[in-house]
């Protein structure tokens, strides 16, 4: 389930404010996080290109149906994300530390 904290983020697009991309993020591409605007868009996609009722119904009543969908992730592909994450965050902190002269 997506929790409270992470979707108010999320319905406010807090993209985290990276410096790196100008608090722009891919919603696609990161699949650790952004889960409810991701499901939004691609029910968004669905209901564009086959007119589907089922997909109006389910956006017309966004908050009913969001706490119905659950993430299904491979426990290998969670854990791979994980690390690449960190990786990228001891980066980010080693550049700043470099930045501030320590």
């Amino acid at each position: 389930p997506i929790t409270e904290e992470a979707r108010l983020l999320e319905d406010m697009e807090h993209q985290g404010g990276d410096l790196e991309t100008h608090g722009m993020v891919d919603v696609m591409r990161d699949m650790s996080s952004y889960d409810s605007l991701r499901l939004h868009k691609l029910i968004e996609q669905h209901m564009h290109l086959t007119d589907s009722s089922r997909a109006r119904e389910i956006l017309e009543n966004w908050d009913d149906f969001l706490p119905k969908f659950v993430k299904v992730m491979p426990v290998e592909y969670r854990r791979a994300l994980k690390e690449m994450q960190a990786r990228s965050e001891d980066n980010t902190t080693s550049r700043v530390g470099l930045a501030l002269g320590d």
